[in-house]
C-alpha cells in the first residue's frame, strides 16, 4: 500500500505520520511488530506500573491506549474502504484509559495483545486495492484515506514506544 499525502489527513497527524518510513504501509506494519516485540519483551514485569509522572499513564496502560487506538483507526480504516460515508465521531482517550483496568496485565499479555491486532490490521489492509486505500472518509470532523489511518497506526506505536524509551 502506497504511503499517503499529505492532503488524505488532517496536519494534526503530521508528527506521527513523519515517523513512518516513506513507502510500502504494510512492509511498516509488520516490521513494527518485530520492533516493539523486540523491545517490550526486554522491560521488566515490574516496571510495567511506573509513571514517570503523576498524572502521565503507567507502561501498561500505555501499551493498552496503542492497542485500543489500532483498533479504532481500523475500524475507520474498513468502514471508509467499503464505501460507508457517514462521518464517524471521535473517542476520547482519557475516558478509554480510565476504563481499562490494567491491574491484572503483564506487559507479555499486553505485547500479545499488541501482536494479535496488528495481524488483523495486516489482513484488513492487505487485500485492500490501491482504489480501496485511497477512499476519503471523515472521522473526528476531518477527512482522511484509508492508507492515511495506516499510517497514523504505525506512526502512533512508533511515537508511543519511543516515549516509553526516552521516559520510562
Amino acid at each position: 500500500m502506497n504511503f499517503p499525502k499529505v492532503t488524505e489527513y488532517p496536519e494534526y497527524y503530521n508528527y506521527i505520520i513523519k515517523s513512518v518510513p516513506e513507502g510500502d504501509l504494510l512492509t511498516s506494519l509488520e516490521s513494527t511488530i518485530v520492533q516493539a516485540s523486540t523491545f517490550l519483551s526486554n522491560i521488566e514485569e515490574a516496571k510495567g506500573d511506573y509513571r514517570y509522572a503523576p498524572e502521565k499513564w503507567s507502561i501498561k496502560e500505555v501499551l493498552l491506549h496503542i492497542i485500543d487506538t489500532e483498533r479504532v483507526m481500523a475500524y475507520r480504516a474498513m468502514r471508509f474502504a467499503r464505501g460507508d460515508t457517514k462521518e464517524l465521531v471521535g473517542f476520547d482517550q482519557n475516558l478509554f484509559a480510565e476504563n481499562a483496568d490494567v491491574s491484572n496485565r503483564t506487559i507479555a499479555d499486553l505485547l500479545a495483545e499488541f501482536k494479535s491486532v496488528r495481524q488483523a490490521s495486516i489482513f484488513l489492509f492487505k487485500y485492500l486495492t490501491e482504489e480501496e486505500s485511497k477512499q476519503i472518509g471523515n472521522a473526528s470532523g476531518f477527512p482522511v484515506s484509508v492508507r492515511a489511518l495506516a499510517a497514523i497506526i504505525i506512526g502512533h506505536a512508533v511515537h508511543h514506544l519511543n516515549v516509553i524509551k526516552e521516559k520510562y
